[in-house]
């Protein structure tokens, strides 16, 4: 079964309950007229008690779930293929008997009336009746005993009844199959869509209700936390430690030559001429920020953040190759010249071939970078003959190479300037929000843009979500902090 990518929306069949022909005209969608209170309750309440759906849909507004799709190369995707072949030649062998044996058919069409009636809305009551009605467990078994039952026409009522219910994205797909005259590759055609369909279902109800499961995974995080710190009284010093970090961070070191500030504090003069006035908010993007940088061996990582350790690293990890790929652009680009990389199809090309390069470059740079130097200067020499300009020289070749391959090691100066400067883009994703960030990218990262703004969007979300839970906590260690005159005025959770 194909994985489900969209978030789409869902017809409306309220308009033709009474039949099982969708009316002429674009209907109105479920988002139109039902209220999150008119979804079907079994998924509402199945969100609700897992913790990580409920925490993944709290920090993230597009989230989705997706169809878990097996590789058909794949052991497990090789083995569950073969058994899906197996029950369907079955199947054909069942109804094509003589007499036909209705004993699988039964059971696929108890589970598709099962799947019909978990689409519905709980308004829908007509159509809930022609389900009900169409596929009796009594009246087809007694069709099946007397040898009757026709289970192509029954699938064709099924398709009526689904192309009242799926998404307009399905629309093709149900179409399809209306074209097939073998019983068994329809129903087995019915179950891979009625599949695609109970996504749909679940993405919509999990769209329609975020503001309240939102808001139900802050409380419900904030609860279980204060639990735990009524036990522990010491759960939040990693924390402490974690923003006391940042704030040092901000305050400029103290020259030599610095006097000693005196017991009334500093002077009109010196207060207008001295450095920005720290922030709830400075200090806590700085810490943030912080987090992408985290030692694997200190051990005091912030209890707040304990959670969310694994996102963090995943960040980490896209962080790195980010930089690497923003840094291979840079070199090439300034070898080979601008109008080559004025080619949005060649700069994609060369981005997927050094992203696929680069996989290993964790656990072997320099031989990744041998490879990605090869590929790269291949790339440029066949893109500047296609594009008839001027191929590189063999002295020009062998300092490209050797730029790239100079990557490999951390201290690389654009490495090194790439690097600072996809930090400063995440700090101002922090403070000025991804799209405004995007307006005004570092030199270097204009062909990384799409790239950057899906790395910045997870980030934001992801310490958005954890202020709105910890927000309260934080405030009360910033108070000790920051200076009285520079206390947080309002809670850092509104920030």
């Amino acid at each position: 079964m194909q994985a489900v990518e969209e978030n789409v929306p869902l017809k409306d069949p309220s308009g033709a309950e009474s039949g099982s022909r969708r009316l002429g005209g674009p209907g109105p969608t479920r988002q139109d007229k039902s209220s999150p209170e008119d979804q079907p309750p079994r998924l509402t309440e199945s969100v609700n008690d897992v913790p990580e759906l409920s925490r993944g849909i709290g920090m993230d507004h597009d989230f989705h779930r997706e169809e878990k799709v097996l590789p058909p190369s794949s052991l497990e995707g090789q083995a569950k293929e073969t058994m899906h072949d197996a029950f369907w030649d079955h199947l054909k062998e069942q109804l094509s008997a003589t007499p036909p044996d209705f004993s699988c058919a039964l059971e696929l069409l108890k589970e598709i009336k099962e799947i019909l009636l978990s689409l519905l809305l709980p308004r829908q009551s007509r159509l809930r009746s022609e389900v009900e009605e169409a596929l009796a467990a009594d009246l087809l078994q007694q069709e099946a005993a007397r040898g009757d039952l026709n289970i192509f026409r029954l699938s064709k009522c099924i398709l009526s009844m689904m192309t009242l219910l799926c998404a307009p994205v399905r629309d093709a797909a149900v179409q399809k199959l209306d074209g097939i005259t073998d019983s068994a590759l329809l129903l087995r055609g019915i179950f891979q869509v009625l599949g695609l369909m109970k996504m749909d279902m679940r993405n919509y109800t999990l769209q329609s209700r975020q503001p309240h499961l939102r808001e139900h995974s802050i409380q419900r995080e904030r609860a279980q936390f204060q639990e735990r710190l009524s036990r522990q009284p010491g759960l939040l010093d990693h924390t402490t430690k974690w923003l006391s970090r940042a704030a040092a961070d901000l305050r400029p070191a103290p020259g030599p030559d610095a006097p000693a500030s005196s017991a009334a504090g500093p002077s009109p003069g010196e207060a207008a001429s001295g450095p920005e006035p720290l922030s709830p908010a400075m200090v806590l993007s700085q810490a943030f920020l912080n987090l992408l940088l985290w030692d694997p061996d200190d051990q005091e990582f912030p209890e707040t953040l304990l959670a969310d350790r694994a996102r963090l690293r995943e960040l980490e990890a896209q962080l790195r190759r980010l930089t690497v790929l923003a840094s291979v652009l840079l070199v090439a680009s300034s070898s080979s010249g601008s109008v080559l990389f004025g080619s949005p199809q060649f700069v994609d090309k060369l981005k997927r071939a050094t992203h696929a390069l680069t996989e290993q470059f964790d656990s072997r740079p320099e031989e990744a970078m041998l490879t990605v130097s090869e590929q790269v200067s291949q790339e440029i020499q066949q893109g500047l003959k296609n594009m008839g300009l001027a191929a590189l020289s063999s002295d020009s070749t062998a300092s490209l190479r050797g730029q790239l391959q100079d990557i490999a090691h951390a201290q690389n100066c654009v490495r090194s300037v790439v690097d600072q400067r996809i930090h400063l883009f995440l700090k101002c994703c922090l403070v000025l929000g991804v799209q405004r960030s995007l307006l005004d990218l570092p030199g270097g990262l204009t062909l990384i843009e799409a790239e950057l703004a899906e790395l910045g969007q997870r980030f934001v979300n992801l310490t958005h979500h954890n202020q709105q839970v910890f927000g309260p906590y934080y405030t009360e260690i910033l108070k000790t902090l920051i200076p009285p005159g520079q206390a947080p005025q309002a809670g850092v959770e509104s920030l």
